[in-house]
Parts: structure tokens; sequence; C-alpha cells
């Protein structure tokens, strides 16, 4: 079923590129940005990754943290993060668990039978974890985020 605004949003632990379990639990009491992508070094997704990393600065200024999270496993993302310099936390869907909570499991990507990914998503938590913004690529993860509306529904949370 579809995540919705107001609604609380679910919890979940992941790994993280360091593989260390990570829970959606420690990063709130600030907003938090959880942005969903197809998958590292392919191309909309590092551009992507890589405005984000831009912006990181603008969401320090709404208190807020970024966090990306992917199928990739840790060890692909510890190798994404370090070669574009990533300053926020990659969360390891490999087993689509949150991908399908949050209702974004993309299936068949580029038209792969059985390769399900996350689709290009992103979420804006408040410090208490209730969804405040949804965003999802529709119908193609292809499409990237609008940047300064994400950044601008963050900041209406924070800071």
């Amino acid at each position: 079923m579809a995540l919705s605004i107001g609604q609380s949003a679910p919890h979940f632990t992941l790994y993280d590129q360091d593989r260390t379990k990570r829970s959606i639990e420690e990063f709130l009491g600030e907003p938090v940005v959880l942005a969903f992508f197809p998958g590292a070094f392919t191309g909309v997704c590092d551009t992507e990754m890589c405005t984000l990393r831009d912006s990181i600065q603008r969401f320090a200024e709404a208190n807020a943290q970024v966090i990306g999270i992917s199928v990739d496993p840790p060890f692909v993302l510890k190798e994404f993060a370090a070669k574009y310099s990533l300053p926020f936390v990659l969360l390891s869907d490999y087993n689509r668990e949150v991908s399908r909570l949050y209702d974004v499991l993309f299936e068949n990507l580029a038209g792969l039978e059985g390769y399900h990914t996350s689709n290009r998503a992103v979420f804006v938590l408040d410090g208490s974890g209730t969804i405040r913004y949804i965003w999802i690529a529709s119908p193609s993860p292809a499409v990237e985020p609008p940047y300064d509306e994400v950044i601008a529904q963050t900041k209406a949370f924070g800071a």
C-alpha cells in the first residue's frame, strides 16, 4: 500500500556502506531525506547522488540528514561513496525489503525480467519520523527529483 504524507515512516534497519547496521531511529530528532536510487555507478544515479552531495550545505542549514538507499550491496556502496566523496550514509537494501515497505520497488528494470531495484524516490521525514514530502519517479526511474523542491520541503520542517 502506498505511503502518504502525514503517516509515520516505516521503521527499518539496513547495513550501511561500512557493513554497520543502521536503524532509521538513530537519524530521527531532525529532518531526514531518504533518497532511494536504482543503482550505483549508473548515469542518472551518479548525477543524483552528486547533486545531493553538492547541496549538502543547504540540507545542513535545515539541520537535515541525507540518506541514500539502493539495492546495491554494501561493498559496491563503499566504492561508490569513495569515488564521488559522498558525505552522507548509503544504505544497502540488498534484500529489497525496505523498497517494498516504502512501496518503491521497481520491477524488471530496463526490461531485465526478474531484476528488481529501488525506484528513484525521495521521502522527507520530520524529526519525529512523520512523512512530510514524497516524490516518486514515474513512470521511469530515469527522471531526477526536483532538487530545489526537496530542499524547500526539508527546510520547512527543519532549522
